[in-house]
């Protein structure tokens, strides 16, 4: 058995490979208006396919389909040919509540009822 490809079939093998990453994926980082499907993602940083407009830098979003993960602020990229690193300078996760501007007591009710008018007659 040999284990020569001929050119034109590996690249069709790297092209279906490089199909399957993005569609398997539902990653995807958001800058603005504009979206760009991840590649892979790790705690430092993120990576996406290598694309003429998708030099990022600032704030970007992480969602995996429509759950918002976290906000990262990127700062640096490094060109790996068809592929793009990004690195997070800043990451923190996504919240789906506003922050307290206080410490909440562990044994703090949940609610408070108030008095009850009395009824009109």
């Amino acid at each position: 058995m040999t284990d020569y490809l001929s050119p034109d079939i590996a690249a069709a093998l790297k092209a279906a490979h490089k199909a399957g990453k993005r569609q398997s994926k539902r990653l995807r980082v958001q800058i603005g208006e504009r979206q760009y499907p991840v590649l892979k993602l790790w705690d430092k940083g993120f990576e996406l396919e290598s694309a003429p407009d998708s030099k990022l830098r600032g704030f970007v979003d992480i969602f995996d389909g429509t759950k918002h993960l976290m906000h990262g602020l990127v700062v640096a990229h490094q060109d790996q040919g068809e592929a793009v690193q990004y690195e997070f300078k800043r990451v923190s996760p996504a919240q789906d509540k506003p922050p307290l501007d206080y410490a909440r007591e562990a044994e703090a009710p949940v609610a408070l009822i108030g008095k009850s008018a009395p009824p009109l007659h």
